[in-house]
């Protein structure tokens, strides 16, 4: 069975960032979620915004040179991955991704969708693209496995303000 995909539409990194601490509230100790889209898409700011809403008031940047950053301090502990540089899926499991899901953590993977096999079935897949403006962006968010398929009304209800059909909708 496809999984049912839900759009958001923000308008500025800001506004990314607002909705990334909004979903981070439904979050609890092993979720997964799995960020895709282009280079400058808003990955990153998506993380930003996620720590924000857990309480972690750590400068939050991209781990495209370590990996792996970890962030304590706040409701959960974030683990954040970039595994663009990886070439291959063995090395994310020597990363000790199992591991991590299992801590008292949430666990965001930004070019996550290149290793899914490693990553098991049970996460939330927010695929980000750039929108007719400059700071425009698309998010379409995928529930994957019965823990995110479980909260796919919260998470609709969370984001309320941005679902919809398209920028259009949004005054940017």
């Amino acid at each position: 069975m496809k999984p049912r995909v839900q759009v958001a539409h923000t308008c500025s990194a800001a506004e990314t960032q607002t909705l990334a601490a909004a979903l981070s509230g439904l979050c609890g100790p092993g979720d997964l979620i799995v960020l895709a889209g282009e280079m400058g898409a808003g990955k990153t700011a998506f993380a930003q915004g996620f720590a924000l809403g857990l309480g972690i008031a750590d400068r939050v940047t991209s781990p495209t040179f370590t990996i792996v950053r970890e962030y304590s301090g706040g409701r959960l502990a974030l683990h954040h991955l970039d595994v663009y540089r990886l070439d291959q899926i063995r090395e994310v499991v020597e990363l000790g991704v199992s591991e991590m899901l299992d801590e008292d953590a949430v666990m965001l993977v930004e070019w996550g969708d290149a290793v899914l096999p490693a990553l098991g079935d049970q996460y939330l897949e927010i695929h980000l693209t750039f929108g007719e403006k400059d700071d425009d962006r698309t998010l379409e968010l995928s529930a994957r496995g019965g823990r995110w398929l479980a909260r796919e009304r919260a998470v609709t209800e969370a984001l309320a303000g941005w679902l919809g059909e398209g920028p259009g909708d949004l005054t940017c």
